[in-house]
């Protein structure tokens, strides 16, 4: 199944496994993506997409629950990391409306979000138009999925 963690190992030089997200890369800091690196990509990936979703978000919209933070694809097969506050690949629009990425900035008071930066490896290289919601971009991206896995953050608003 294609939906299935793969062994690929996403890391983040500004946050730990269920680590706090630092407030630079949230809704109440400077709102930059926080820098990630990728391993042990499954052999075939000729391209990666990234996606940072919050199912703790108290929404339902769209058919789908919580909230997506980030959508960034058309990344080519030999990206192995992202920069903080990247500027290569093709932003998608996050649940703010925005293209490009918003930062956590869970309602105050709504206690510790976990926060999913998930990385998918794909069977083939992608164009995919800017602006695309996740559902969008999942629907492209299903058919060449060879695996994926996640790095989990937390962030909390008093």
């Amino acid at each position: 199944m294609a939906f299935a963690p793969s062994s690929m190992q996403l890391t983040s030089s500004a946050f730990s496994a269920h680590g706090a997200i630092p407030t630079k890369h949230t809704g109440e800091g400077d709102n930059v993506s926080p820098a990630l690196a990728w391993t042990d990509a499954p052999e075939g990936t000729r391209a990666f997409a990234v996606v940072c979703h919050d199912p703790d978000a108290p929404l339902v919209q769209n058919g789908s629950y919580g909230f997506v933070h980030w959508l960034l694809y058309n990344l080519p097969a030999d990206t192995t990391f992202l920069e903080e506050a990247t500027t290569v690949g093709t932003r998608g629009v996050n649940d703010t409306g925005a293209i490009g990425y918003g930062g956590p900035m869970p309602p105050e008071g709504h206690g510790v979000h976990l926060y999913y930066f998930w990385v998918l490896a794909l069977d083939a290289p992608t164009e995919l138009p800017e602006g695309l919601t996740l559902p969008e971009l999942l629907t492209e991206l299903e058919p060449h999925l060879l695996g994926m896995n996640r790095l989990v953050g937390t962030y909390r608003r008093d």
